[in-house]
C-alpha cells in the first residue's frame, strides 16, 4: 500500500476534484453571479472588448461575454463531475448484473449482450452519441435534457461493458472452486453474490475508474460538435432561432475551440486542461486499484 504511488496520487487528485465540486462555489474569489462584462475602461484610457486575456482581474482570462473563466470552471465542476459519474454509474448498474446473469454464454441474455455490443461497437461511441442526441425529439424536448443525455450516453456503451463482464464470468465459471460451490449446494443467487461478484469486483472497480476517464474525454468531444448537455432555443432575428448552451459543464466551454484557439487561446485551453486533469486522475486511480488488487489476490 505504501509503495502504491498510483493509488495515493490518484486518490489525492480525486479528493481535490470532489472538494472543488462541493466547496468551490463558496470560495471568496469565485464570482457566483457571472454577470457579463463585455467592455472594460482601463485607468490609462481606451476601451477593452471581451474576451479579456489573463490578468489580475481575470486570472485565467474571460470568455467572449466577459465572464471570469476561473469562476466558470469552479462553478462548472459539480455539474461536470455529476454528468461523468452519472453516466458511468448507470452504465455499470445495468451492465454488471446483465453480464453476470449471462455468464453461461448462451440463451436469451447472451444473445442480447452480443447484439447490444455489436450494434453500438460498429461505430465509435462519439458518433453513436452524436447520432442519437441529434434526433429531433431530443433537440426540441429540452425539459430534463440533462438526464436524457446521461441515459443515452450510458446506454450506448452498456453492451461493451456487459460483454466484458460476461466473458470474465464465463471464464470464472470453469474454475475448480466454482464447481465445488455447486457441489456444496450453493444456490444460484449465492453463487452470483459470493463467488462471481466477489471475484470480479476488483476488475470491475478498476475498469469503472478507467471508464470515468473515457466518459470525460467523450464529453469534451461532444462539445466540439456542438452537442450540449443543457440548451434552449433563443430568437436571434425575426423568424430565426438558435440553440444556445445553458450549462457551465467544462466540455461546453470549449465549443468554439477552433475559432478561439487563435484569438483567445485561454478559452479552450483551461477547460481542456480541467478535463485532462480529470482523465489523468481516474486513469491513475484505476492503475492504482489494479496494482492494489493484484498484490492482495496474488
Amino acid at each position: 500500500m505504501k509503495r502504491n504511488y498510483h493509488l495515493w496520487i490518484g486518490g489525492v487528485m480525486a479528493l481535490l476534484l470532489m472538494m472543488l465540486a462541493v466547496a468551490g462555489p463558496h470560495l471568496p474569489f469565485v464570482d457566483s453571479k457571472l454577470e457579463p462584462q463585455r467592455l472594460l475602461f482601463p485607468q490609462g484610457g481606451g476601451v477593452m472588448k471581451a474576451p479579456f486575456p489573463p490578468s489580475e482581474q481575470f486570472p485565467l482570462g474571460s470568455d467572449r461575454d466577459g465572464r471570469d473563466m476561473l469562476s466558470m470552471l469552479v462553478l462548472g465542476a459539480r455539474e461536470t463531475l455529476l454528468l461523468i459519474l452519472g453516466i458511468t454509474l448507470i452504465r455499470y448498474l445495468i451492465a454488471v448484473p446483465l453480464g453476470l446473469l449471462g455468464y453461461k454464454n448462451k440463451g436469451f441474455l447472451s444473445v442480447l449482450i452480443h447484439g447490444w455490443n455489436q450494434l453500438f461497437s460498429s461505430l465509435p461511441v462519439i458518433f453513436m452519441a452524436i447520432l442519437l442526441l441529434s434526433l429531433p425529439l431530443f433537440l426540441v424536448y429540452n425539459e430534463n435534457r440533462f438526464y436524457w443525455v446521461i441515459a443515452i450516453i450510458a446506454l450506448v456503451d452498456v453492451g461493451r461493458v456487459s460483454y466484458v463482464v460476461q466473458q470474465q464470468a464465463h471464464q470464472l465459471s470453469k474454475k475448480p472452486f466454482m464447481e465445488a460451490g455447486i457441489t456444496l449446494g450453493v444456490r444460484p443467487f449465492g453463487m452470483l453474490k459470493n463467488y462471481y461478484l466477489t471475484n470480479l469486483a476488483p476488475e470491475i472497480a478498476t475498469n469503472f475508474c478507467i471508464d470515468i476517464g473515457r466518459v470525460a474525454l467523450l464529453i469534451g468531444q461532444l462539445a466540439i460538435f456542438k452537442i450540449f448537455v443543457s440548451q434552449e432555443f433563443v430568437q436571434t432575428a425575426y423568424g430565426m432561432m438558435e440553440l444556445v448552451n445553458t450549462s457551465l459543464e467544462w466540455g461546453t466551454i470549449i465549443k468554439d475551440a477552433r475559432r478561439d484557439v487563435l484569438k483567445a487561446f485561454w478559452i479552450p485551453f483551461f477547460p481542456a486542461l480541467a478535463l485532462a486533469y480529470t482523465i489523468f486522475t481516474f486513469n491513475i486511480l484505476g492503475e492504482g486499484l489494479r496494482k492494489y488488487f493484484n498484490r492482495h489476490m496474488a
